[in-house]
């Protein structure tokens, strides 16, 4: 049997407390730890592919892991709902050399 894994993000969410908050309307996932707002991933969506723009951490949260957490529990979350996904975002674009297990979602914009 072939049935794919779900990615577990535990060895790349190094920070307890977190917090993903989804405002579809807006196409963004703002990252929170506890009461204080770390930074979001911008997106917008056509069917079942999901364009990333960009990523934005607040100054700083920065080079501390917070975008990776943030990319993961959002790649975790579009993998377990069967989306595919275009990576216009840089960082994203890094992340997925980073961690190839992911690339499996990644399509050729149209």
């Amino acid at each position: 049997m072939n049935a794919q894994q779900p990615h577990q993000p535990v060895d790349k969410v190094v920070h307890q407390g977190l917090r993903l908050d989804h405002d579809e309307s807006r196409g963004r996932f703002s990252l929170w730890h506890g009461s204080t707002f770390v930074g979001f991933l911008g997106y917008y969506q056509e069917g079942d592919v999901v364009t990333i723009q960009h990523t934005i951490i607040n100054e700083e949260f920065g080079r501390r892991g917070y975008a990776r957490a943030l990319v993961t529990l959002v790649l975790d979350r579009f993998n377990n709902e069967g989306l595919k996904i275009i990576p216009e975002c840089s960082y994203v674009q890094d992340y997925l050399r980073r961690y190839p297990e992911y690339n499996s979602m990644v399509v050729k914009p149209n």
